[in-house]
């Protein structure tokens, strides 16, 4: 690097100049410079699509679908606990494969694709909605986050066996509540 400081004036001067002969009324029009020889020139049309992206577009939006499909069908309590947050999550991987299902078909224009990542994005979020609004408090019925431990009864213990009399044995009367004998 030179030790002399630059002429910001003098170069701003030269861009100025040639702005101007670039702005000219009647001046020929600057060409574009010549391709170069050693890269071939891109065609002018859209970029090849290649066959490992579409693919990998309906890989993401098949995954999305499946598990929206599983969701409408899951197996599970979804009351309370660590079902919930089972549940919960699985909402949160269908919007994740959703979220990327549309991307990748926004980007690679897919339409059909791109429509259906937002529907089980839209359907996802319902089911979220579903299961947090009426523990956050936005719905006439309550619900809890976590289940209460409901203790166990305790066991009554075991009343002693009313010992038969034994021939032989007299009993003092008869039992009350029990049958007369003949």
């Amino acid at each position: 690097m030179s030790d002399q400081p630059r002429d910001w004036d003098r170069e701003m001067a030269d861009i100025d100049r040639a702005i101007a002969k670039q702005n000219v009324p009647g001046a020929p029009a600057p060409t574009p410079p010549a391709p170069d020889a050693r890269r071939p020139a891109l065609p002018a049309g859209p970029r090849p699509v290649r066959r490992r992206s579409v693919a990998l577009t309906w890989f993401w939006v098949a995954l999305a679908v499946a598990l929206g499909v599983a969701l409408a069908i899951w197996p599970y309590e979804r009351a309370c606990g660590l079902q919930l947050f089972f549940y919960l999550g699985a909402v949160g991987v269908t919007v994740l494969a959703g979220l990327l299902g549309a991307l990748a078909s926004w980007s690679h224009r897919r339409a059909v694709a791109h429509v259906l990542s937002l529907l089980v994005m839209t359907w996802a979020a319902v089911a979220a909605a579903r299961e947090v609004l009426p523990r956050t408090g936005y719905a006439a019925a309550a619900r809890v986050w976590m289940c209460t431990a409901t203790p166990a009864a305790p066991a009554a213990p075991a009343a002693p066996a009313a010992s038969a009399p034994t021939p032989g044995q007299g009993t003092a009367g008869p039992t009350p509540g029990a049958p007369a004998k003949p």
